[in-house]
């Protein structure tokens, strides 16, 4: 038995759903919608983290994105989702240890900052902070409190864009040397950054890579992938697609922010 609890657009199930698309995997699908399912007792007994995804595998339960993705590369057969070659094994791990140590959090705080804003900066304050204090991370939470109180002119959202500048230069860096960010065939560094791209894509922000020429090219071959239909926009809800459609347009007040770092 293989079965996923996910999120539709959720960025660590993106991940996850990528590498499961391109082993060709099929799993029972457990949706949360993440609107305070995610902390019901039974589901804290899987993840104790209060977050997506977690897979089991017959009795076995595997959490954590990165870790579940390299699980599904180990334990299954077909096309292998990392490369042979050191070298290129150490970019994949760079990039995983990139985005689950900075670029998660950043993608986080400019989605609250923006799409996820508004229903929460329409709660009244007791009701805020009863949904915050629910997330077991208080850090997390304090930085969700600050932007849905300031938007993109709190300083986090200004720090978040400083990261997501990073991957974004590194995407073009890798695409120098190759069709993929560890080189000529998508691997696991490709299925770890794709969910963030495509989160800046959905918040209106695409125009970050206008100029970075490898990016648009590296995107526009990952989104042809059979694996993209499966394990993304399959997955997508008339709710989501509207969630992300109705925003208020970022781009001029993240351009500005970008010109003055």
């Amino acid at each position: 038995m293989l079965a996923l609890y996910h999120g539709r657009t959720s960025v660590c199930s993106l991940k996850v759903r990528l590498a499961l698309a391109e082993k060709a995997l099929k799993f029972d699908s457990c949706l949360l919608t993440l609107r305070g399912d995610q902390f019901e007792p039974h589901y804290l007994k899987l993840n104790p983290n209060a977050v997506v995804p977690t897979l089991i595998h017959h009795d076995s339960i595997i959490i954590e994105s990165t870790v579940i993705m390299h699980y599904v590369d180990d334990a299954f057969p077909g096309s292998p989702l990392m490369p042979q070659d050191p070298l290129a094994r150490a970019k994949v791990r760079m990039i995983t240890k990139l985005m689950d140590e900075y670029i998660h959090t950043a993608c986080m705080t400019l989605t609250f900052a923006t799409a996820n804003r508004a229903p929460l900066a329409q709660m009244t304050p007791q009701a805020f902070a009863t949904e915050l204090a629910k997330a077991p991370d208080p850090k997390r939470s304090e930085i969700k409190r600050q932007v849905v109180n300031h938007g993109l002119d709190s300083p986090l959202a200004a720090d978040a864009l400083r990261q997501h500048v990073k991957l974004l230069d590194g995407i073009e860096a890798a695409t120098r040397e190759g069709p993929y960010i560890a080189g000529s065939a998508w691997s696991l560094a490709d299925a770890a950054a794709t969910p963030y791209v495509w989160r800046l894509d959905k918040l209106k922000l695409a125009r970050m890579w206008d100029r970075r020429r490898g990016v648009a090219a590296w995107y526009d071959r990952i989104r042809q992938r059979p694996s993209f239909k499966t394990a993304v926009d399959d997955w997508l809800s008339p709710a989501d697609i509207e969630r992300y459609s109705n925003q208020p347009d970022p781009w001029p007040k993240v351009r500005d922010i970008l010109r003055a770092t």
